[in-house]
C-alpha cells in the first residue's frame, strides 16, 4: 500500500503562507542543488501528488512550468475544471473514498502538497502516514495555518530531524497506528 506523505515548509509559528496566500517569506531559503533539504530524494520516492484546488491555482499563477508534470496529479476541488492533460485529474466528490483508493494502487508513495484544509481533512480520516515538515526560521504572526481546525487527535513518532546552517530544520514524523 502506498503511503501518503505530507512534505511542506512552515514558519516556526506554524503557518504555510501569509494571509493573502503569499509565499514570499520562503524566497530567502530556496531549494538549490547544494542545499535542497532532502527534496530531490523525496521527489524520487513518489509518483503521485495530491493538492487542494487553491494550491493548484496558486501554482498556476506563479508563472512557472507546472513542477509535477512527471507525476500523476490529483487536484481536490469543489469546481469542475476542464482538463486536457493526461497526468492531471480532478476529484470533486467522494474525496476520502477516492484518496483511500489511490493508496491501494501499485507504485511509489503519494505527496500531499497542501493546502491546510486538505491536510486537516486527511488527518481527521487517518490518511496521512508521514509528515516531513521543513521549518523556516521566520515568524509570520498570522496567515494560513499548517493544521487548521483538526477535529481528531493523532499521535506521531519522530523518525528523523536535520538542521541546516541557515537555521532551517526538517523533521520527519510517522503516524502511530
Amino acid at each position: 500500500m502506498k503511503k501518503i506523505k505530507l512534505y511542506i515548509a512552515a514558519s516556526i509559528d506554524g503557518y504555510i503562507a501569509g494571509l493573502d496566500g503569499s509565499l514570499d517569506w520562503l524566497s530567502e531559503y530556496p531549494i538549490t542543488p547544494e542545499l535542497n533539504y532532502g527534496y530531490d530524494q523525496f521527489f524520487e520516492s513518489i509518483d503521485t501528488v495530491i493538492m487542494g484546488g487553491k494550491t493548484y491555482r496558486d501554482i498556476l499563477n506563479m508563472d512557472v512550468i507546472y513542477p509535477y508534470e512527471s507525476k500523476i496529479s490529483y487536484i481536490i476541488t469543489r469546481n469542475q475544471i476542464n482538463n486536457s492533460k493526461e497526468n492531471l485529474h480532478f476529484i470533486t466528490d467522494n474525496i476520502i473514498e477516492n484518496i483511500g483508493d489511490l493508496r491501494k494502487k501499485q507504485g511509489k508513495d503519494i505527496w500531499l502538497v497542501g493546502g491546510g484544509e486538505l491536510i486537516s481533512m486527511l488527518l481527521d480520516h487517518d490518511l496521512i502516514d508521514e509528515m516531513i515538515i521543513t521549518y523556516v526560521p521566520t515568524l509570520l504572526g498570522d496567515g494560513i495555518p499548517l493544521f487548521p481546525k483538526i477535529r481528531k487527535e493523532s499521535n506521531w513518532k519522530l523518525i528523523n530531524s536535520q538542521s541546516y546552517e541557515n537555521g532551517v530544520l526538517t523533521v520527519i514524523y510517522q503516524r502511530i497506528v
